[in-house]
């Protein structure tokens, strides 16, 4: 690791330019590649600043820096009085990063993990309140807008009313990140293939308000993974 960075000279030719080499910055790639080769495992405590420095050749405010920046980027984690810990053992990716690589059909498959959880929830945490958005949002995708952006809109709304009546708002964050992939795919696969059946599948989706109205969480489970599991079906 190289010393620390110094001031340019001032030339004669004009103001002195200020080149900083990164050193923070390649510090911190150091410590990532060693979590990455599996020197300090999830979990593990890292050495202290004083020991780091040694290893590296550089200042203890550079390591420090450096243990900030991975912080910031979810792979280390400052622990008050106890040391610095790996949480991650990479850096995680933009979820957009993530989904815009996905298949529709590994979006979907996902989508079930939440929603089949989400409408198990809903049906034992739903209020009046909650029950009136779902059948709002049920009574919109009722009716073709002749437009299937719009339609695909009216569908997202109802399945966002259901995950929202979970009570959990880790599950309505994951929901609203996925909805810009599902929306824009959900368009394309059906401009190419129409539902054969669109009364059958707006009776599934009347099946699960009514499931979560009566407060039966394996009943709603069911439903939502079904509806779901026939969507990748019309993928295949």
């Amino acid at each position: 690791m190289q010393a620390e960075a110094r001031e340019a000279p001032r030339s004669d030719a004009g103001p002195a330019i200020v080149q900083r080499h990164p050193l923070a910055t390649q510090t911190a790639a150091a410590l990532l590649a060693r979590v990455r080769a599996g020197e300090w495992p999830l979990g593990h405590k890292l050495p202290g600043e004083t020991a780091l420095a040694a290893q590296l050749a550089v200042g203890r405010s550079t390591v420090r820096e450096a243990i900030r920046e991975l912080a910031g980027q979810g792979v280390l984690e400052s622990r008050q009085g106890a040391g610095v810990f790996v949480i991650a053992l990479d850096v995680p990716e933009p979820w957009d990063v993530v989904l815009g690589r996905s298949s529709i059909a590994a979006v979907i498959e996902t989508r079930v993990a939440i929603e089949a959880e989400a409408a198990a929830l809903a049906a034992g945490r739903r209020t009046p309140s909650d029950l009136r958005a779902m059948r709002r949002a049920l009574e919109r995708r009722s009716v073709s807008a002749g437009d299937l952006a719009v339609d695909v809109d009216a569908d997202m709304t109802f399945h966002r009313a259901v995950v929202a009546a979970a009570h959990n708002d880790v599950l309505v964050e994951l929901f609203d990140t996925f909805v810009p992939r599902i929306h824009r795919a959900m368009v394309a696969m059906l401009r190419a293939r129409p539902l054969a059946d669109p009364a059958a599948d707006h009776e599934a989706h009347r099946e699960l308000v009514d499931a979560i109205a009566a407060r039966t969480p394996a009943r709603a489970a069911e439903l939502s993974r079904a509806h779901l599991a026939s969507l990748l079906r019309a993928l295949s």
